[in-house]
Order: C-alpha cells, then sequence, then structure tokens
C-alpha cells in the first residue's frame, strides 16, 4: 500500500474514532440530566441542587456545542459559522477578502441586492424612516403595510394577508393564539422548530405523522377527530432539509373530510415551485381558499425578513387585533416592507427567475446522484442535502469545499439526528451550470478522499 494510501486511511480511522467518542460523549450528557425528582421528593432543605440548573456553562445544550467543537477541534476544522460576508451574499459573496461561489444564502432568485428591491427600500427610508416606532395597532400603520399585504393575498388568491416582524414568530403566535388544551394539532414528522413552538405555546395536544405519509395522517385522525374541539394539519411546501414537498391535494381531501384546518408553511416553497414562482398551491393548481392557512417568510425568495399569514378576512383580523406577536411587536420596517413588495412585483414581472432556479436545482440533483452523494428524498428545485452520515465528516467536507473556493455550510446534530448530518445546499437562479457542475465534482472528490 502507497504512503498516500496509508495516510487517507489514517485520516479516515482518526476521524471515525473521533465521531465515535463524539456520540458516546453526547450520550452521556444527554444521560447526565438529574430529574427534578431525585432531589426534590425528600423535601430535604439541605439537599444539594445540582450545578446543570443554575449554570449556563453546565447547560445540556451548551456541553452538546462544546463537545461538537471540540472534535471539530481535533481534525484541525474551524467553526464554518458567524462568516463575515463582504457584500451581497448571492450566487457568490466574498468572505475574508476571497470570491466563493456560495451555496449557504436562500437569495433563490437573486432578488436581495437586486436594484429596483434596493431602490425600494431607499426610497422607503426616505419618505417613512427607518422605523414606524410602534405597534401597527396603536400608531405604526403605513401604506407600504396594506400595498404588501394586497400583492401577497392577490398572489394567493386569499381574501387577505398580514405580515409579521419575524418568520419563525410568524407560526409560534398564530398556532399559540388560534388554538388551545381543547384542541390538536396534527404535523409532518420533519415540521420546522417554529411551528412545534407555537404548538408548545398554544397547549394543544401534538400527534406528529410519518414525513409526507397522508395515509399515516388519515389513520390519527380517525382516530383522534372526535375527542378534539379544533384539528390542524401542519405541513411544509418544501421541506428546509431535504428539499422534498408533499401530495398536498391529498391533505387537503383529508382535512376536508376530518373537519379539520390545513396550515401551510410556505417558506421555502414560495417563489420556487409552480409555472410563475407562486409556490405549491400553483404547482398543483389549487384555488387560495383550499387551504384555511397559508404561511410564508419573507426573506428567501422575496429578500427581506418577517413572516406572512394569507387567508379569510375573519383570519387575518382575528391575527392582527389579537395574536400577540403582532400585536404587541413594531410594525416592520418600511425599507424591508419596500423591498419586500418590489421584491414581490419582480418575481411576477420575471417568472423567468423561477424557471431557472429549478432547472439549476434539477442540474445539481442530477449530477450528485449520478457522482454516488446521497441526496435523500430531494426534489432537486431549492434545497438539495448531501447526507454524508456523521457531524465530523459533514464538518470536514464543508471545511475542505472551502477551502476549494465553495461555500457551503454542515448541518449537524442535534438539528438533524447525528447519522444524517448533511451538507445542505441552497440554489440560486444566478448560479450558472458550470457552477453547478464545479461545486459537484469537488463534492464528489472530497467524499471519495
Amino acid at each position: 500500500m502507497s504512503r498516500k494510501s496509508l495516510t487517507g486511511l489514517t485520516a479516515q480511522i482518526k476521524e471515525k474514532l473521533i465521531q465515535q467518542g463524539l456520540e458516546r460523549r453526547l450520550r452521556q450528557v444527554n444521560a447526565a440530566e438529574v430529574p427534578l425528582h431525585r432531589f426534590t421528593e425528600t423535601n430535604a432543605a439541605n439537599v444539594a441542587i445540582p450545578e446543570q440548573y443554575y449554570r449556563f456553562d453546565m447547560h445540556p445544550g451548551y456541553q452538546q456545542l462544546r463537545i461538537i467543537a471540540d472534535g471539530a477541534a481535533q481534525l484541525g476544522i474551524a467553526s464554518p459559522y458567524f462568516r463575515q460576508h463582504e457584500g451581497t451574499a448571492g450566487a457568490r459573496t466574498r468572505i475574508g477578502g476571497r470570491e466563493y461561489l456560495n451555496f449557504s444564502s436562500y437569495n433563490y432568485l437573486g432578488l436581495s441586492g437586486h436594484p429596483t428591491v434596493a431602490a425600494a427600500a431607499k426610497a422607503a427610508i426616505d419618505r417613512y424612516g427607518t422605523s414606524v416606532s410602534a405597534s401597527r395597532v396603536v400608531s405604526g400603520e403605513r401604506p407600504l403595510h396594506r400595498e404588501l399585504e394586497t400583492a401577497i393575498a392577490s398572489a394567493y388568491g386569499t381574501e387577505d394577508a398580514v405580515v409579521f416582524v419575524s418568520g419563525h414568530a410568524t407560526n409560534v403566535t398564530t398556532i399559540g393564539h388560534l388554538f388551545g388544551p381543547r384542541d390538536l394539532v396534527l404535523h409532518d414528522e420533519l415540521i420546522h422548530n417554529c411551528t412545534l413552538q407555537g404548538i408548545a405555546l398554544s397547549g394543544a395536544r401534538r400527534l406528529p405523522f410519518a414525513h409526507n405519509n397522508w395515509e399515516a395522517l388519515e389513520a390519527l385522525l380517525a382516530q383522534q377527530r372526535h375527542q378534539f374541539e379544533r384539528v390542524l394539519i401542519v405541513v411544509e411546501g418544501i421541506y428546509s432539509m431535504d428539499g422534498d414537498f408533499p401530495e398536498l391535494p391529498r391533505f387537503i381531501d383529508i382535512k376536508r373530510r376530518h373537519k379539520a384546518f390545513l396550515m401551510i408553511d410556505e417558506a421555502h416553497s414560495f417563489g420556487v415551485m409552480g409555472a410563475t414562482g407562486l409556490g405549491i398551491r400553483e404547482h398543483y393548481g389549487l384555488a387560495g381558499d383550499d387551504v384555511d392557512i397559508w404561511m410564508g417568510t419573507l426573506s428567501k425568495a422575496l429578500a427581506g425578513c418577517g413572516g406572512y399569514i394569507a387567508g379569510q378576512t375573519a383570519l387575518v383580523e382575528h391575527l392582527k387585533c389579537l395574536a400577540p406577536g403582532f400585536l404587541y411587536s413594531v410594525g416592520m420596517a418600511p425599507p424591508v416592507a419596500g423591498a419586500c413588495l418590489a421584491a414581490l412585483e419582480c418575481l411576477r414581472r420575471e417568472p423567468r427567475r423561477a424557471a431557472t432556479l429549478r432547472q439549476r436545482g434539477a442540474l445539481f440533483l442530477e449530477l450528485a446522484r449520478a457522482a454516488g452523494v446521497d441526496t435523500g428524498t430531494s426534489a432537486g428545485l431549492a434545497v438539495i442535502p448531501a447526507i454524508v452520515g456523521g457531524s465530523m465528516r459533514a464538518a470536514r467536507v464543508s471545511a475542505a469545499l472551502f477551502e476549494r473556493g465553495i461555500n457551503v455550510q454542515p448541518i449537524l446534530y442535534p438539528a438533524v439526528p447525528e447519522k444524517l448530518a448533511r451538507l445542505r445546499f441552497f440554489m440560486s437562479c444566478e448560479h450558472s451550470e458550470a457552477d453547478i457542475r464545479e461545486a459537484v465534482d469537488a463534492l464528489k472528490a472530497e467524499l471519495n478522499r
């Protein structure tokens, strides 16, 4: 065996040993948590309180972070997080004075930094300032807010829409406010954290069903529906870690037959799916009122920040007047509203952007699969994972690609199960076919080292 082969084998063994040690230490951290009843049931005032209950550095979550960071350090891998971009992060970006081919930003349509969008934000600042300085209910309303909401409602074919200052908070406050302890929320097992936080806030019963499995949902509803007042079903348009999507008409049929509400989180599908980029509704040719709660974010295709809910007037008015995340939050900043409105107008005026994005995603998926990359169930639209099977390997491959001039982030435990650690590639309509081929060739080379 050659010296080069021995060196490669030694590196693989070292990585495997560190990976095994990482998994062992993570299990130990999880097992070390002392249940509260262990020391409270004695009723003794002099029983010592475990350190993890009053020290941040002993918190299990922080311990997990330190274990992963230590493992990366042993392999000589620098942290891939919080890198400073020196300009607009699109298909390419500049970090530390060097240009990188960028797959770590969900600037899907290349509208963040687009001259028209930037000009709209600047015009909004000149007219309205940088903040509305209050809740919209109190004194924060600006014409741009209603113009943006009307445009979103038009895109969905719904009666109205409302925008929130945070995409994550949109789900938290909507679900948390509309549902309660006598209700049931059924969700895809891979649903985003914001939905889980909203359900926890609501106090509703929570039941997950197998990913994209409408038959499993049907079975749960047949067993559970009549035990609850309101029932909500939540699925995503495109799943942010896996890049696949549900057979939505099946879910609509189920929610109708079982008299339930259906909520679609379109954070990653609006601007991506459909002939003109209007999302999963357009992809399946659905009417706006086929879904009860359309949710989306303004930070992906629409080049801003925040979230929205579209649906019936009764739903929107209810949220605007009573949902804490809207009622007690400052109104959306004028430059953000202006930018998002301009981006939505650009999306509708230039559907080629969404079409090009889908073409680039399809090419990446085709080449990656041909190269033997595990892309899971991705549909190749905007999000394509490269599943590598371990946090340390994901971090190493990401670091190696960064050295090659390709910026793609690793997704590690606990964001995904340890064995499903991955690199997550975000597509952009501004990526060229040459960019895609370069990235897949480099990925194949590093995975085969």
